[in-house]
């Protein structure tokens, strides 16, 4: 029984060393990798960034240019509807125009008829 004991007992002592080394193991300083892009890394990001201030500036130069382009059309839509409403009020004016030339001229034609019936 005293030889179980003991293997037992040196079991648990080696347990117990190797728990402990693996706790300095993982607390000793490891060797540091350096990162072979390290020098053009700032580049890089200064590249993204202005890739994606550059795609910003020109989306947002889209809307505006989308924007104008409707104002445009809405200006073009308003000069259309205003020369046609004044197309109408000249028409309206040239034939109100015409009825009173033709009115007179019936006038005139009717008065030179009565004096030509009363000879």
């Amino acid at each position: 029984m005293n030889t179980a004991y003991d293997s037992n007992f040196s079991k648990r002592l080696e347990t117990a060393a190797a728990a402990k080394a693996h706790l300095v193991a993982k607390l000793r300083p490891r060797t540091t990798v350096t990162d072979p892009l390290f020098s053009q890394r700032q580049a890089m990001r200064d590249d993204e960034l202005k890739a994606v201030r550059a795609a910003r500036t020109q989306t947002r130069a889209d809307a505006k240019q989308a924007v104008a382009d409707a104002q445009e059309a809405a200006l073009q839509a308003q000069a259309v509807i205003d020369a046609e409403a004044l197309a109408a009020v000249r028409g309206a004016r040239k034939e109100r125009k015409l009825l009173s030339a033709a009115e007179a001229k019936a006038k005139r034609d009717a008065k030179y008829a009565a004096r030509q019936s009363r000879r």
